[in-house]
């Protein structure tokens, strides 16, 4: 069947969006054609024009803000001497989800996998390493997926942290090997937390 420019071009927009296929893409469409009014449909386009316009990367951490600093960032209440590192926005709301952590963040956007042309200097590394000179940090926990490109970064940013007086920690046990921070449940999150090791140099 062909449908209306205007759908199809609705249609072909929302098949941006990964595992959103031709039918389903279909459904919404004619769904929002069928069962929106236009107030609604307005709704939706400002609400994606404000992720545009309202929302950034937080200079300190990298998670994604509206104020400078994020809210994390800015929270004296929480606990100044630990730092968790992860690969994504995804994982630092997985991990608060938990209630189980309490220090502070720092947001790579990505990890080291060769095989993609991504290197460490393509990742937040370096303003990870600018954060530590922060006399408060004692401990670092790298949180970093459990795949081949997680546990490379990890061991990249073990490395280059080695002559420091730092506790070096990976998160462990509740996470299988290839899994994604994101995908993991908040209890599974947690005992991956409780069971961090202190990594050997």
């Amino acid at each position: 069947m062909k449908y209306p420019k205007a759908l199809e071009e609705l249609i072909e927009s929302l098949r941006m969006y990964p595992g959103v296929g031709k039918k389903t893409a279909e459904r919404y469409a004619l769904y929002t054609f069928n069962r929106l009014d236009e107030e609604q449909i307005n709704q939706i386009i400002e609400a994606y024009q404000h992720i545009k316009s309202d929302i950034f990367a937080c200079p300190i951490c990298g998670n994604l803000t509206d104020t400078d600093p994020c809210y994390i960032c800015k929270d004296e209440s929480r606990d100044q001497h630990t730092i968790i590192v992860v690969e994504d926005v995804r994982d630092v709301i997985a991990m608060e989800k938990t209630n189980h952590y309490h220090g502070k963040y720092h947001v790579l956007n990505g990890a080291i996998s060769p095989s993609d042309g991504i290197g460490p200097e393509d990742i937040n590394i370096k303003g990870l390493l600018e954060r530590l000179h922060d006399q408060q940090i004692k401990e670092v926990i790298l949180a970093t997926n459990l795949s081949n490109e997680g546990e490379m970064t990890s061991q990249y940013i073990r490395k280059l942290l080695s002559d420091t007086d730092l506790i070096i920690s990976r998160i462990a046990h509740g996470l299988p090997a290839g899994s994604n921070i994101e995908y993991a449940d908040e209890i599974t999150i947690s005992k991956a937390l409780d069971g961090r090791k202190k990594y050997d140099s």
